[in-house]
């Protein structure tokens, strides 16, 4: 618990103690509707740009607004954790070895760190006001973070859609309090993105339709995260190397400039396995192996044949022969997503393949 001036209002008070947990950044927004983020959000939805992430829309109108999911909360205070990496997330691009874990997934599942952090600085609030109510939201729930987060002035959302730092760029894992007190929100930021358009070009498949629209549909972290069957053959080779994530929209963003790894919560620094696998090494993982590897990692929600299934089209877009024996031992894997996709990445790799049922 930080001692802050007596003389501090609240909001200030609250910032304060933000920091003293290690948040990089901390606004205030008020709980009410906005008809603009609700407007954007219906759409968004209408257009199917969801892609199967139907929890989206299955509570829609807990999503739209802060009172929609909890009729009496009055202010949501907005946090900002940063993770900035401390290295070159693009360094590997085109390794044909190598596999990429996007940076916030290089670390301890953020869930966790975040969470109980947001729960610390509740408990702070409830001991400074008493009979106030609180709740606490990191990624679990349906919760507008970036909007909320733009509304309490932690940022503005970038042409690619996620939250820019003017102070910490894109490297921001966002959470929330709602609470039944009435604070003075903050002012909303501007939006200075400006004529720059780096983030849409890097897109590797297109996931951008417009600046500040994104269908999740083509995009890499949700092809690799959330998708559960076969990713579109034709959005194969724009993975590239990309296993878990991707970060190419986030790192080319110039306001990272400002951005430093010193600002990053401790738990967040990269575990020095997962800053460059060997895709030799993931093909070979079975369910207690990749169990054991992602422990306290984002990545195990995703599970072992997900996970594999994104080593086999990085595989077969690696360019190395090297690896099609690794390929090949999972050509009668169990899961048919797997097979199909060792079928894929060994037809890429080796000119004439043994078929599944081939000796």
């Amino acid at each position: 618990m930080v001692n802050a001036p007596a003389g501090l209002g609240l909001e200030a008070r609250v910032a304060a103690e933000a920091r003293a947990l290690g948040f990089a950044a901390c606004g205030i927004a008020s709980a009410g509707e906005d008809p603009v983020r609700a407007r954007r959000l219906d759409e968004w939805l209408g257009e199917g740009r969801h892609g199967s992430m139907e929890w989206m829309a299955a509570r829609l109108h807990h999503r739209r607004s802060p009172q929609g999911l909890w009729p009496e909360a009055k202010s949501v205070i907005a946090l900002g954790a940063s993770y900035a990496p401390g290295h070159d997330p693009l360094a590997l691009e085109g390794s044909q070895t190598h596999a990429r874990i996007s940076a916030y997934a290089q670390g301890k599942d953020y869930h966790d760190v975040v969470k109980k952090r947001l729960k610390a600085l509740a408990r702070w609030l409830v001991a400074e006001v008493p009979g106030a109510e609180v709740k606490v939201f990191v990624d679990t729930a349906p919760v507008m973070e970036k909007p909320l987060g733009e509304a309490a002035g932690l940022g503005w959302q970038g042409k690619h859609t996620n939250l820019v730092s003017p102070a910490h760029g894109s490297w921001l894992f966002l959470g929330a309090i709602y609470t039944t007190l009435e604070l003075q929100p903050s002012a909303p930021h501007r939006d200075q993105c400006g004529s720059c358009r780096a983030c849409l070009d890097a897109c590797p498949t297109d996931a951008f339709p417009a600046p500040y629209q994104l269908d999740a549909r083509r995009c890499i972290s949700y092809l690799t995260i959330e998708h559960k069957g076969p990713v579109p053959p034709e959005l194969r080779e724009g993975l590239g190397n990309r296993i878990y994530g991707c970060d190419d929209c986030l790192a080319v963003c110039p306001w990272n400039k400002f951005a430093t790894a010193a600002s990053a919560m401790r738990e967040f620094l990269p575990r020095a396995e997962l800053v460059a696998p060997r895709l030799a090494e993931l093909l070979s993982l079975d369910d207690a192996g990749f169990r054991a590897l992602f422990s306290g990692s984002p990545i195990k929600r995703i599970g072992r044949d997900r996970f594999v299934r994104n080593c086999l089209y990085a595989a077969g877009n690696s360019g190395n022969p090297a690896l099609a024996e690794h390929v090949r031992g999972l050509l009668h894997d169990p899961d048919p997503v797997v097979a199909e996709a060792a079928e894929w990445a060994l037809a890429r790799l080796a000119p004439c393949p043994s078929p599944r049922g081939g000796g």
